[in-house]
């Protein structure tokens, strides 16, 4: 099966290569790095060519609203044409768990207009939904830091390693297409303010973390788990704690 992954050098893409690689599989890494542009069309063409499944984590580099927003509606749009007349039997996407329900940032609704694009393509298509990452804890407390003080808001989230992302995303690459969305988290859910604490004890870093209901995340209230998975979601086994504990020796 020949797969192309859309955002292959980063740190999803590049993961997901490396598990589906020993499958056999023929694996293609593409990004503006590789000659693949999905923005401007260069190079997707021929990096379709012959592809079974396209698999799209790509980023976009700017979360200015417009920006975002243009980014993600220009580059699947690129992608689902030009798939189409290569006749790519599968699109597999990443998105985020909640985003319908944060209407407020400009880039969950951004990821929200993605969803709608592939819906709506009549293409074979799966959307694969995660919560945010374990491994982007430590820079939401940076973002959040507001006089040394780290101020999020009083709503949970219910995060997951990278790695658990990645291994939910290839059985949904070699798969048949599900037509629909499939949701993805953690196995536990924590309130903002409790997992920074978390984040920061593990790193010794002493900044004090504030629970601030007008304050935040990507420019949306969250009061309670607008951005948690639903009863009927997939839940990773890899704990925060464990992944904190396994981590810390890079951290420090």
């Amino acid at each position: 099966m020949k797969i192309v992954v859309i955002g292959g050098t980063g740190l999803i893409g590049s993961k997901l290569i490396e598990v589906l690689t020993p499958q056999g599989h023929e694996l293609f890494a593409a990004s503006p790095s590789t000659g693949v542009n999905t923005l401007t069309g260069e190079g997707v063409a021929a990096a379709l060519a012959g592809t079974d499944v396209v698999v799209d984590v790509s980023n976009s580099p700017s979360f200015a609203d417009q920006a975002v927003m243009d980014f993600f509606q220009t580059s699947t749009g690129n992608l689902l044409r030009l798939e189409e007349e290569a006749g790519v039997g599968h699109h597999v996407a990443l998105s985020i768990v909640g985003a319908d329900r944060a209407p407020d940032s400009g880039y969950l609704r951004a990821k929200v207009a993605q969803e709608k694009l592939i819906i709506e393509s009549g293409r074979p298509f799966s959307i694969v939904r995660a919560t945010q990452f374990y491994q982007f804890v430590s820079s939401i407390a940076d973002a959040a830091t507001v006089d040394g003080e780290v101020r999020v808001p009083l709503g949970s989230l219910q995060p997951m390693a990278a790695e658990d992302v990645v291994q939910a995303l290839a059985r949904a690459t070699v798969a048949p297409a599900t037509m629909s969305t499939h949701e993805i988290g953690g196995p536990r859910a924590f309130t903002m303010p409790d997992l920074m604490r978390m984040t920061l004890t593990a790193s010794g870093d002493p900044r004090a973390v504030v629970g601030d209901p007008e304050a935040r995340y990507f420019g949306t209230r969250l009061t309670g788990k607008e951005l948690c998975p639903g009863d009927d979601a997939e839940l990773s086994r890899t704990t925060f704690s464990d992944w904190l504990a396994a981590a810390a020796p890079s951290t420090r």
